[in-house]
């Protein structure tokens, strides 16, 4: 039985990590850790836990809690696990982090989009991007595990394979994404009040998203150089979901066959990545609720670009779920152990 424990276990994130970790046969959650609900009992902060967890909240000792479990969690804000990580803590439990703190290998670029110093630098060379697709062994055999953003993991996934192959110029790369409100955490904002997303959509962090270095950083190995690229989010009027569409130059002539070899060639064999039919294509209500990614593209050889989409619940896959197959591979258990979520309709 893997023990695991939660820092930030109240946010989105870390709730819906406890309740996949609920559904998982292999796993006992030890510590429900929370800053701002110390001593409240679970359930009394999300309803939908009422006599499933009857734990209280603890404080976010990450030093006092590596003496009780094997994994530790952290789904905070960026720089939180950071400061408290070191090697005494590593040396008893595998982490994994849900926030940026380990995601990107060059601290300066990760000082200079975060706008704040990052307190374990040291770690950073050892710390496993946690795309299992693409980085399943280096997973498996990691002790720290920077769990991918939302965002970037529906981004990355979609155009992977065609950046890999040289189908399309990454330098030509623009994604334009939408996201439900969830994605901006459980903290109150006035942006993310009713009156201010209900009946509204709109584009924000225009040019300079967090999440563009981690998502040129992933791509640009798959390219093999650096590589630039745009990247806009929006907010639509719903709890969750991401919908990526994201279009690019190619680099010569290609038929629909073609594409669609290089997509199964790259995803056949994943369990969580959907590659749908001819002229089907994503949408976030048929993954809602689930580990999966639904990816397509249509050829546009009209202006010689190709159009490849990629929708994900944001919660699942873009976090707690992608955490916790994560933490499958760290503890050889099945990669897809509890997480067999069939997607939610309506």
């Amino acid at each position: 039985m893997i023990k695991a424990g939660i820092i930030g276990a109240t946010g989105y994130a870390g709730g819906e990590l406890v309740r996949i970790l609920l559904g998982h046969k292999n796993t006992e959650i030890k510590w429900y850790g929370s800053r701002s609900y110390i001593d409240k009992k679970y359930y009394e902060v999300y309803q939908n836990m009422f006599e499933l967890v009857d734990d209280v909240c603890l404080d976010d000792n990450m030093a006092q809690l590596a003496d009780q479990v094997d994994v530790i969690f952290t789904a905070t804000p960026q720089g939180l696990c950071a400061s408290m990580i070191n090697e005494e803590i590593l040396s008893k439990v595998k982490v994994i982090d849900l926030s940026a703190d380990f995601r990107i290998k060059d601290v300066k670029i990760y000082e200079e989009w975060y706008k704040i110093p990052h307190k374990a630098p040291e770690f950073i060379p050892e710390a496993v991007y946690g795309l299992c697709e693409i980085n399943r062994e280096a997973v498996k055999k990691a002790r720290l595990v920077a769990n991918p953003g939302c965002y970037t993991t529906c981004s990355i996934l979609t155009c992977y394979p065609l950046v890999k192959e040289g189908i399309i110029d990454p330098d030509t790369l623009i994604i334009d994404a939408k996201s439900g409100t969830s994605g901006a955490g459980r903290g109150a904002k006035v942006d993310n009040l009713f009156c201010e997303v209900n009946e509204n959509m709109k584009a924000y962090s225009v040019g300079n998203h967090r999440h563009t270095p981690e998502i040129e950083e992933q791509l640009g190995y798959a390219a093999g150089r650096k590589l630039t690229l745009s990247f806009t989010p929006h907010l639509v009027p719903m709890n969750r979901g991401i919908l990526a569409t994201a279009y690019a130059s190619l680099t010569r002539p290609v038929t629909y066959e073609e594409v669609k070899e290089i997509y199964d060639q790259y995803y056949r064999k994943e369990k969580f990545v959907r590659v749908l039919d001819k002229d089907m294509y994503p949408q976030t209500k048929w993954v809602e609720g689930s580990n999966f990614v639904d990816i397509n593209f249509k050829i546009d050889s009209r202006t010689n670009r190709i159009i490849m989409m990629g929708a994900i619940d944001n919660l699942v896959k873009g976090a707690a779920g992608q955490a916790v197959q994560n933490m499958n591979l760290m503890f050889g258990e099945e990669e897809d152990e509890g997480l067999r979520l069939v997607p939610l309709f309506p």
